[in-house]
């Protein structure tokens, strides 16, 4: 059902190693993505064709075994993800660590004027993006053993959590489009603390 571009996040090293499915979700389009604004950490609002989106993902996920539903606390995922989420009856779970990148000062701008101006200081860097991507895996491998999760994030951080994932450059993870779900294997808690104190070391260095 899904496609699975990227390589496994960390190699369990033996079958008894406890394992969670990922499913990755971006969430519906809203007002700001069809007018090409930058949303960042702004709440953001669903048009029609993004709560189609979520509405159109619910059906395909409706008889899936999903253990659990977290996302993003920003409203544009929030309303994805419970829309999502009706058919299982079960509570969404939010988390800041699946916000999107903060983009400072270019927050709110018209996305096409923003291709030749300089980056301000006051956007986040993507050693702090993958560093919250890094903690956000760990998280799910030691709160959801053997199960299934389904996380509605955003274009950037779902990107960071593919790159810590796939251990891959970000801009070598393909860019995910509005309801698009990928699949994420993910092995034992163990290493994922090792992944997450690497991530975490990476970005003081950077900072």
């Amino acid at each position: 059902m899904f496609s699975q571009p990227f390589t496994v996040f960390l190699q369990a090293s033996s079958e008894r190693q406890t394992m969670t499915t990922l499913l990755l979700v971006r969430h519906g389009e809203t007002v700001d993505n069809a007018n090409q604004m930058m949303q960042g950490q702004t709440q953001g609002e669903l048009n029609s064709n993004g709560i189609r989106q979520a509405e159109e993902l619910r059906e395909r996920l409706r008889h899936e075994p999903i253990d659990a539903f977290v996302s993003s606390d920003l409203k544009r995922s929030v309303d994805t993800c419970k829309i999502i989420a009706a058919p299982h009856g079960k509570e969404v779970q939010q988390m800041a660590w699946l916000r999107e990148r903060d983009w400072g000062s270019f927050t709110g701008r018209f996305i096409p004027d923003l291709k030749d101006e300089v980056w301000p200081d006051d956007i986040e860097t993507l050693e702090a993006l993958k560093c919250r991507a890094a903690r956000f895996l760990n998280y799910l491998c030691e709160h959801f053993p053997h199960q299934t999760v389904l996380a509605v994030g955003h274009g950037i951080i779902n990107k960071a959590i593919q790159a810590v994932y796939g251990h891959q450059q970000m801009n070598e993870v393909r860019r995910m489009e509005n309801g698009e779900v990928r699949v994420l294997e993910l092995a034992s808690s163990a290493e994922a603390s090792a992944a997450s104190a690497t991530a975490s070391a990476a970005g003081e260095s950077a900072s």
